[in-house]
């Protein structure tokens, strides 16, 4: 784990620094924490990180009626983000982000990391259409970043305007490579781990998190 963290202050990694967010992370870790905890967290902290990602969504004065009076308030856009969450624990994470915004779009990448080589290899992907939208890459594990680099490459081909990773947990290699490789993608992060052991696991981490979120192993 002898690594250097080479963008551990790039202003596109947002690590969300709240008490509440490294409680329930904490509790996450602990293996004493069964699979509908584990899923609630998974969806309480997601919910957080949305909230941080979502605020500079693009919005449109528009007119409406208050009990009083005539007024123009500045509304989110329709149709302007797309959630993409990484099968299958991205799917942990979707309802966190559906509950702050119910009109966003879902589309699913299928992308699994080689347990020889750790090298990413797409098996499914379906999206609604992505041009001109904001896409969110969820994926409650960023390791090696490799899977979720593949995920932005293929993204990238259907043109968003902008693409952002929502992670649970993250290792400073991960993050490099993605930062590294795309420059014009954020991520956000609930906690920024030691690193990777030898099998290319985060520590301390909490496990698998599909493994824990479905209960399987």
């Amino acid at each position: 784990m002898n690594y250097t963290f080479k963008n551990k202050n790039n202003p596109k990694l947002r690590k969300i620094d709240h008490c509440l967010v490294t409680h329930k992370v904490s509790l996450m870790r602990s293996v004493n924490t069964g699979t509908k905890e584990f899923r609630e967290y998974t969806t309480e902290i997601a919910h957080i990180l949305g909230y941080e990602a979502l605020r500079d969504l693009p919005t449109v004065p528009t007119e409406i009626v208050t009990p009083l009076q005539k007024t123009i308030q500045n509304l989110i856009i329709k149709d302007s983000v797309v959630l993409l969450p990484i099968l299958r624990a991205g799917l942990g994470m979707q309802d966190g982000l559906l509950t702050l915004l119910p009109t966003a779009a879902v589309g699913y990448i299928g992308m699994y990391r080689d347990h020889d080589t750790s090298l990413p290899n797409e098996y499914y992907f379906k999206a609604p259409e992505l041009n001109g939208r904001v896409a969110l890459i969820l994926d409650p594990m960023l390791a090696t970043g490799g899977s979720i680099c593949a995920s932005i490459s293929l993204i990238k081909k259907h043109n968003p305007s902008q693409i952002k990773v929502l992670s649970i947990v993250s290792a400073p290699k991960g993050i490099d490579n993605i930062l590294n490789t795309h420059q014009d993608v954020e991520i956000y992060t609930a906690a920024i781990d030691d690193g990777l052991n030898e099998h290319n696991y985060i520590v301390p981490g909490l496990g698998d998190a599909g493994d824990r979120l479905f209960g399987t192993k």
